[in-house]
């Protein structure tokens, strides 16, 4: 199963909390704790590593906080994931370390490299702007299941 690291889902939540207040003055990382029910001590780490890699933009003292770096349209999942969680990968064998023991002989290397890349594509075209917005996200289709036993049948 692929599955997002925990620190990633909180970066995207913050990331997405931040989009939808353009403008606004910076954010606490307590505000958006509080909000979604974040540790706050995690979220204050996440938050740094954003701001280390260019994506988060901290100000200090009493009305500091965070926000964009740029706007939410040039920012994308896979910056957001990339930041957090480093190079995206499948398996062992996705990086180009070429540490597995059945490297030589994989005949899923290639082809598991392939779908690697498209996920990362795809991540790379979705915005936190477009996520932000909801609404500009394509629906997911629903199958139902009259539909599936039509198709069977």
């Amino acid at each position: 199963m692929l599955r997002l690291s925990k620190k990633a889902d909180y970066a995207l939540m913050a990331m997405k909390h931040l989009a939808q207040k353009p403008g606004a003055p910076s954010t606490s990382a307590r505000e958006i704790a509080e909000n979604y029910g974040i540790p706050i001590e995690l979220l204050a780490k996440v938050l740094q590593r954003l701001v280390r890699t260019g994506l988060l933009v901290s100000t200090q003292g009493t009305r500091g906080g965070y926000t964009l770096s740029r706007p939410s349209a040039s920012i994308s999942v896979a910056d957001v994931i990339q930041a957090i969680d480093g190079p995206f990968t499948v398996t062992a064998c996705s990086s180009e370390r070429n540490s597995c023991e059945q490297y030589g002989k994989c005949n899923i290397r290639d082809p598991l490299w392939q779908i690697r890349e498209k996920i990362a594509a795809t991540l790379g075209t979705v915005t936190i702007a477009e996520m932000a917005a909801d609404s500009e996200l394509a629906p997911v289709p629903v199958v139902h299941a009259a539909v599936v036993r039509r198709a069977n049948a």
